[in-house]
């Protein structure tokens, strides 16, 4: 429990948590882009904000220590005194076609003191922020009516996605799309330079600079042995493969991977958005993903007899593997919004799913999906519920929005 980074559960009391407080990179959304970076709609800017404080607050109310993604990141960059190379990596990760260009942002950027440089580029830089001669011809064909020079990142304030805390080590992870790709150069500084995760032995399971891709919405930590990982839109085979090769060959504590093939689709992008743990022996779940007989296909994955080979067993019946892997003679499968035809979907459209637990048995959730609360409750969860009208427009809940850097552990 000293250290940094220590998560061996979903469910074990959160401690601390990494989160993102919605910016200016919400605000800099169009209808013309929104797609493009992600977004079904634009979230209201100063509702979105006063609902996040409050989801920050309700986790502080329950004794969990909230770190700021944005804070850390520029304390990190100044404590390794690395603010030109740090911009120098941005912008030739944001597809600058014109060196005028680059330049200018360079010049741009320079000039802020370090936390304002971190939230300028997090929320974008738009063209009539600096001045590019007029006879830059990489500029005039560049789009003229698309504003950004640098565009924004507003998924920013859905910290699961890009790292990962699977141990006393994470993840830092290639994401899918490429309007998603800079954010985890944030976690990577991170742990590079900051004074309470650099040289603290926090172990890098794989990093950012892989062609294969993986996202913190599809990593579960069930226990100190066993992990769940979807294969998803968001993650693919080959990643999991190669994650279960670092762990298992570098001795990690995790003996198994559970990985679990979801529909590839925008409405369950990530394993957390239709599965997640709530309790020693209880998940939600979104019968969307199930076939018919409830079957759902599932490949463990163990270390093989020889070394660097993987021992993969395929299964379909999820709640069996899972009472296995738990240890547990029953196993409670909740369906978001009861299975109904209509409440389920809606519900999980809006991450009935997507469960924030902050100890065994107790989970923050959002208060629009009153029909999988419910049923949450009736099964002896207690539900925190928070306000969600513009939180929900990313598609993403509770889970999606935090990072947990420590849990407590706890018993098997």
């Amino acid at each position: 429990m000293n250290k940094p980074i220590h998560v061996m559960s979903e469910i074990g009391p959160l401690k601390t948590v990494l989160l993102k407080r919605p910016g200016k990179e919400v605000e800099n959304l169009t209808p013309a882009i929104m797609e493009r970076l992600l977004f079904d709609d634009i979230p209201h800017l100063p509702v979105i904000q006063k609902e996040h404080d409050a989801f920050a607050k309700t986790l502080e109310d329950n004794g969990v220590e909230v770190l700021y993604l944005e804070k850390l990141s520029a304390e990190a960059i100044d404590a390794g005194n690395i603010k030109e190379e740090f911009i120098d990596r941005m912008l030739a990760e944001s597809n600058i076609e014109s060196e005028a260009v680059m330049s200018a942002l360079k010049d741009h950027l320079m000039k802020f003191e370090t936390q304002e440089m971190v939230d300028t580029i997090m929320a974008g830089v738009r063209k009539k922020d600096i001045a590019i001669p007029s006879n830059d011809l990489t500029t005039a064909s560049n789009g003229e009516d698309y504003p950004f020079y640098m565009d924004p990142m507003p998924n920013l304030y859905f910290t699961r996605d890009p790292a990962a805390s699977l141990g006393n080590g994470v993840t830092v992870n290639h994401m899918t799309y490429e309007a998603r790709n800079r954010e985890s150069m944030f976690i990577e500084t991170i742990m590079k330079h900051h004074p309470r995760f650099a040289d603290q032995g926090v172990e890098i399971w794989r990093d950012r600079n892989h062609t294969s891709h993986i996202e913190g919405g599809d990593e579960l930590v069930l226990n100190d042995k066993v992990l769940a990982l979807g294969i998803s839109q968001r993650t693919s085979a080959k990643a999991i493969e190669k994650l279960a090769h670092e762990l298992f060959d570098r001795h990690s504590n995790f003996e198994r991977i559970l990985a679990i093939k979801i529909p590839n689709v925008r409405a369950m992008m990530h394993l957390d958005t239709v599965f997640t743990m709530v309790d020693y022996d209880k998940f939600t779940i979104h019968p969307g993903i199930q076939k018919n007989g409830g079957e759902v296909d599932t490949y463990i994955l163990e270390q093989g007899e020889e070394s660097g080979k993987l021992k993969i067993t395929h299964r379909k019946d999820l709640q069996e593997v899972l009472r296995e892997a738990l240890g547990v003679e029953k196993l409670d499968l909740i369906p978001c919004g009861g299975g109904d035809a209509i409440a389920a979907p809606r519900e999980q459209w809006n991450d009935g799913s997507n469960t924030l637990a902050i100890a065994p048995g107790v989970v923050v959730t959002y208060d629009r999906n009153y029909v999988s609360n419910e049923l949450l409750r009736q099964h002896g969860i207690k539900v925190i519920e928070i306000a969600s009208s513009e939180l929900s427009r990313g598609r993403g809940g509770p889970r999606c929005m935090s990072m947990p850097l420590v849990r407590e552990d706890i018993k098997r």
